[in-house]
């Protein structure tokens, strides 16, 4: 089995959003179910996880678990986006294990009329590789039970402890053996808060630590075996900076979905991973990067980390507390090394169109221009860099135009807003590139 790739129909998850599924002393204790069934557009996630486990009260959980059955067998044919309802799981209590093969059962009886639009079960708090074929044999008999083809109910694990955290290095020698149906593996999910827990990690504040240790592994991990790996939630719902920040960090180690709390974090996190509707150029002020201002193609920096004075013999560059007396290459090569760019979906496109164009006509790389006139203090500088193009580049810009493609497949129901965002030309181009 080629588990380097992917196994199921989505290859990309850029939003994991849970609901509760039972509230007591409310009229209809599946409210908040039929707000999340729906939604639409960039609101509605690319999983919505009915939360049979810590969104609902242990008391509610069985009446829980009949509410997602309703409210999915009433509305899940109109859904965008895949369901994945999250059952209760323990590694160390067979009894909260069996409970929740309960929830699965229930779920998932045809009779109910849901189970033509579930996707598959969240496990949380799995152990040892041995724990998740436990859980594995338990969707298996939900299958066998009703009929329904072998592997073909999505396993996805919330990643909590350390001995989940190991287990997923032994993914690749367990998934395809002919004693489990591991194949089924869909996400891989970071669960901090309890992660935190289990390794008695302290901080001064009492705040989660960054943790980039396990988000790189459940990253590592994913890719190794052919899965989709998630971040855990941002708790400070307000914080939608942070909330970028984070997203922007983990895009970095290959890690593009993310728990989503608020249908406002869905918004941000569906668009959080595409690339940007126009390019910008950003430049080093101190220990952050600072986005330049367009005025009317000059790219202008505001701030007072970094101070340009022309003089008679050249410039004077100013960053931080150091002071460099330059000539026009000096200069240049200086800020060079201080200002990037982040390309736009249409330069993307452009670009790749271009490589492909080269590629056809028999040349294997070709240099790409990058060009700003900087504008610091009132003074004015042309910058441009060569990059070299081959089909290494190319094939990692392709990350962003597949993931694209993924959604555009995938979310017809976002395809009005993304034409809006992109226009409709960029749209079609890329859909074809890589084609």
């Amino acid at each position: 089995m080629g588990i380097d790739k992917r196994t199921h129909d989505r290859e990309f998850v850029r939003t994991f959003f849970t609901t509760p599924t039972a509230e007591k002393g409310v009229e209809d204790s599946a409210k908040k179910l039929r707000g999340g069934i729906g939604l639409r557009g960039m609101q509605a996630p690319d999983v919505w996880v009915p939360d049979n486990e810590d969104a609902t009260a242990p008391s509610m959980r069985g009446e829980g678990a009949e509410n997602i059955a309703k409210v999915v067998a009433e509305g899940g044919a109109d859904f965008p986006g895949e369901i994945h309802p999250r059952v209760v799981w323990h590694r160390d209590d067979p009894e909260t294990r069996y409970e929740g093969f309960e929830q699965m059962l229930t779920i998932a009886d045809p009779e109910r009329g849901a189970i033509d639009h579930i996707d598959g079960f969240v496990i949380p708090e799995v152990g040892d590789i041995d724990d998740w074929k436990k859980a594995d044999e338990f969707f298996t008999l939900v299958e066998t039970e009703y009929g329904l083809a072998e592997g073909s109910l999505a396993m996805s694990v919330i990643v909590e402890s350390g001995a989940a955290e190991q287990a997923m290095t032994k993914l690749r020698d367990e998934m395809g053996k002919p004693t489990n149906n591991l194949q089924r593996l869909f996400m891989l999910v970071i669960g901090e808060v309890d992660y935190t827990k289990d390794m008695r990690a302290i901080t001064p504040t009492g705040s989660l630590p960054s943790w980039d240790e396990i988000r790189h592994n459940t990253s590592s991990a994913a890719s190794a075996a052919g899965l989709i790996s998630v971040d855990g939630p941002y708790d400070d719902i307000r914080d939608i900076e942070g909330y970028h920040e984070r997203m922007t960090d983990n895009q970095s180690k290959g890690l593009l979905g993310i728990w989503s709390l608020t249908p406002t974090q869905v918004v941000e996190a569906n668009k959080g991973p595409l690339p940007p509707e126009d390019g910008y150029w950003l430049i080093e002020a101190g220990d952050r990067e600072v986005k330049l201002e367009d005025d009317d193609g000059v790219q202008v920096y505001r701030g007072d980390r970094i101070g340009l004075e022309e003089t008679d013999d050249g410039y004077v560059l100013t960053v931080g507390g150091d002071r460099l007396e330059l000539d026009d290459d000096g200069v240049r090569e200086e800020l060079l090394d201080l200002v990037s760019y982040v390309p736009s979906m249409g330069d993307i496109v452009d670009s790749m169109e271009e490589f492909e164009a080269a590629k056809e006509a028999g040349r294997g790389a070709i240099a790409m221009t990058q060009a700003a006139t900087l504008r610091i203090d009132g003074v004015e500088v042309d910058v441009e860099r060569d990059r070299m193009w081959d089909e290494a580049t190319y094939q990692a810009l392709m990350v962003p135009i597949s993931l694209f493609q993924d959604v555009y497949e995938n979310r017809p129901d976002q395809h009005e807003e993304l034409a809006a965002m992109y226009s409709e030309d960029v749209v079609e181009r890329a859909m074809d590139v890589g084609n």
